[in-house]
């Protein structure tokens, strides 16, 4: 269980890094819950960090209401500590610098590759899905559609939303999930795969998407 809670750990980690990475540039785009995240800091103040955890809160509580299966321990524990790891680090600062649009595309996709990998981690760790696929999750249950309609559906919805407030829409927000879903299911294969090795778990054959 400890290397369990080591990957989900550290997924978180390098997840928020990724976040906090893109962020840097976003003029390129960035995904569709951080576009509506800095939105809705640009236009109404709070940090970035405080956006994205009052966000992920609402939609565990709003899918404890509607399908709790999906809401775990490391739901809440995501839904609580992005945001205020994202907000760590861009307060301290520690990115990759750049000084061209070449340079900046390569820092936006070495965050992508984090967010990736880190989903990855944190989702085969077994503790949830996190806030956001948990709700889409239970809302794909409740409304009967795929799960692939219903994210389509809620991230084209929040960049809307988003797009609406000022938020950084760009040429990558269209992208960013045909990049990072491919990485993330590399890294969810592989740590499910190494953690069944060590730990002997039995996992579930759940549902578990990325943020």
């Amino acid at each position: 269980m400890r290397f369990n809670f080591l990957f989900f750990a550290l997924g978180l980690i390098l997840f928020s890094y990724g976040i906090s990475i893109a962020i840097q540039v976003q003029y390129l785009g960035i995904h569709p819950w951080d576009v509506l995240n800095v939105a809705l800091f640009d236009k109404f103040g709070l940090t970035i960090g405080m956006w994205n955890l009052a966000i992920g809160v609402l939609l565990v509580l709003v899918s404890l209401i509607v399908d709790r299966k999906y809401i775990r321990i490391g739901t809440i524990i995501n839904a609580i500590s992005i945001g205020p790891l994202i907000d760590l680090f861009l307060f301290i600062d520690v990115f990759p610098r750049s000084f061209s649009t070449v340079m900046d595309i390569a820092v936006l996709l070495l965050g992508i590759v984090l967010m990736g990998i880190g989903g990855g981690m944190y989702s085969a760790a077994g503790f949830g899905a996190g806030p956001r696929d948990g709700f889409m999750l239970s809302l794909s249950d409740k409304l009967g559609y795929s799960i692939s309609r219903t994210r389509i559906a809620v991230e084209s919805l929040v960049l809307i939303i988003g797009l609406l407030l000022g938020g950084p829409v760009f040429i990558f927000t269209l992208i960013y999930t045909f990049i990072q879903s491919p990485i993330f299911q590399f890294s969810f294969v592989r740590v499910t795969e190494f953690l069944k090795r060590t730990t002997k778990t039995n996992y579930s054959d759940e549902k578990v998407g990325s943020v």
